[in-house]
This record gives C-alpha cells, structure tokens and sequence, in this order.
C-alpha cells in the first residue's frame, strides 16, 4: 500500500485489477497527490481533483437544513406539546412554504432552519410574553419533507428518502433497498453543493465493507448514484492513470458532463 499525503494508493483488491496496473502508473498518481491544491482532471480547468478523500461537510446556509441535527425546514410536520395545557398540547403544525408555522398564543413564528430545541425555546419565550407562566413546551418532528437525500442508478428502490439524524452512504442504500444483483459497488458517486461549488466523490463499496476506509456520512440534498455510468464519467481521466485506487477520490465541478 501507498500512502501520499491526502491519498493513499493501493492495489485493488475488490475489482481484481492488479495485474492491469504498473507501479509507473501508481507513482504517478501519488506524486500527483501531493501537490498542494487541487489538480486539474484531463487538462479540463472546470474539473479539479482536490487533496483529501473527503467531501467537504455543507453548513447550515447551503440548503437551511443540511446538517445534524436536524433542521426544520418547509413544509416538515411537527407535533408540539405544552405540558399542562390542554388546548395546547398535542397539536399537529405543518411548516408553510415560507419555513413558518401559526401556533396558538405564540403567533407566527419562522422555524426555518432552527432545530427541533431550537423552536421550544422561541415557542415558550412567545408564550411567556403572552403570560403563559413557565411553559414547557417539546417540539417533536412528524415527518420530514424538506430533508431528503436521492438514491438513483442500479439500487432496488431508487428514490428520495429522509435523513433524520445521522446517516452513512451504506446507510442511504440500505433506504433504498440495496444494490441489485449485478450492481458495480466500485462505481458509487457522491454529489453534493457547498457554498455554492458542486463536488463528487467516487466511492467503492467493496472496500468500505472490507474496512478499507471509513463509511462516510452523507447529507441532506446530496445526490448517491450507484453504477450510474454518466456519472463516472468525470472521473474517467482519473482512473485512466490508475484504475487500482481505492480511496475516496473528490473533484470539484464546474459544469457536470454529459
């Protein structure tokens, strides 16, 4: 194994492509990988392959509700309960388009990308003003329609599901029902937006179930597409110089291909 600074290099064990693969083509790709910045795939200025193996984490202003815990966002349904208070508790509130909700006593309140604690404690601060003496109030999530990951190409189930919580890439294909039968698990691109740059990062599942590296943590409003060959596709020139690399590789996109 070849471990380079923000890369390590290693024959693949999964795909059974050492043979294919020379120990030219593998110092190549490590000297690449310890340059300082991004380099530029195949020449193209608008594709860059970043240093790291790792995705960089969306915050809160990418997508208002993008991290974890969660946040609330449009048109999410929650239950809210102030204890002792029988016309106020156990009542259903469906976040509007807007990221509000009506709620007795409290008025209208913008929970958009607040979480859960978050909107108790803007809910009994209204309802203290409003002489609601030390109102406990629990804000629990109903269903969630704003926080949704998709799960496309060769899985049972292709789909969008909710994230709540915590959730890996191994854990999103589970949602979808896992891969098929002939699925390419060497062949599982990530897409995500952070401050407005788009990212992906090629994955191979083989080698997260062999502990060849960690089952990373996906996140609201990323796209998972498995053995999908369009997305592939940008990482061709990649694995043109070495087909045997196993790590997560990340590049930042200008423009997707097509």
């Amino acid at each position: 194994m070849w471990e380079m600074p923000g890369m390590t290099l290693a024959i693949d064990r999964y795909g059974g492509t050492a043979g294919r693969v020379g120990l030219a083509a593998l110092c190549a790709a490590a000297l690449a990988a310890c340059s300082s910045g991004p380099r530029h795939l195949g020449g193209d200025p608008q594709l860059a392959v970043l240093p790291g193996t790792e995705l960089p984490r969306p915050d809160r202003e990418d997508v208002s509700s993008n991290q974890v815990p969660y946040y609330v966002g449009a048109f999410d349904s929650l239950t809210i309960d102030v204890f002792g208070i029988q016309e106020l508790s156990n009542r259903a509130v469906q976040v509007d388009a807007s990221g509000r909700i009506s709620f007795p006593l409290a008025g209208i309140v913008d929970v958009s990308g607040l979480t859960p604690a978050e909107v108790e404690g803007e809910l009994a601060t209204r309802l203290r003003r409003a002489h609601v003496r030390e109102p406990q109030v629990t804000v629990n999530l109903k269903e969630t329609l704003s926080q949704v990951i998709t799960v496309e190409g060769e899985v049972n189930k292709p789909g969008l599901y909710p994230v709540v919580g915590r959730l890996t890439l191994m854990g999103a294909i589970a949602k979808a029902e896992g891969t098929g039968e002939f699925s390419r698990l060497d062949d599982v691109v990530v897409f995500r937006t952070v401050r407005g740059q788009r990212y992906a990062a090629l994955y191979n599942l083989d080698a997260i179930r062999h502990g060849a590296y960690p089952d990373p943590q996906v996140y609201a409003s990323d796209i998972v597409m498995v053995g999908e060959s369009r997305a592939r596709r940008l990482f061709k020139d990649l694995l043109a110089i070495s087909p045997a690399l196993i790590t997560p590789t990340v590049i930042a996109i200008d423009r997707l291909t097509r």
